[in-house]
């Protein structure tokens, strides 16, 4: 028996917003899109043109305020391959949240509070 990664799920809480923060930070559009007839949620399917790696944004109509993320360390590691210009783009878009120089990596924060990590390509 085998398994792989499909794809990882985050509720968001303005799913056009968060559809292009993801497209400008990280390059991904959207793939699929499904909502449900009464219009009590959307839930929009992102993929790199590259993987077959989905990341799934759920947008639930009566959700009220932000969503709760505890401790925030849960994340999803982005590769790229120009780490430098990656980097120079999320400071001027102003969503780098936590840097690590010694261990190559950065975070960056959606408009949700998500932290997404970046490195890069090996």
């Amino acid at each position: 028996m085998r398994f792989s990664i499909d794809h990882a799920n985050i509720n968001v809480t303005d799913i056009e917003k968060s559809i292009a923060f993801y497209g400008e930070a990280l390059g991904l559009k959207e793939v699929r899109r499904k909502e449900a007839e009464d219009g009590s949620f959307i839930i929009v399917f992102l993929g790199d043109g590259e993987t077959g790696f989905r990341l799934e944004l759920t947008w639930l109509r009566d959700k009220q305020g932000p969503y709760n993320l505890g401790d925030n360390e849960s994340h999803i590691c982005f590769a790229t391959d120009d780490f430098e210009a990656a980097y120079a783009h999320h400071k001027q878009m102003g969503i780098v949240c936590y840097e690590n120089p010694a261990m190559g990596l950065y975070f960056i924060c959606d408009p949700d509070g998500y932290w997404q990590e970046i490195i890069r390509k090996k």
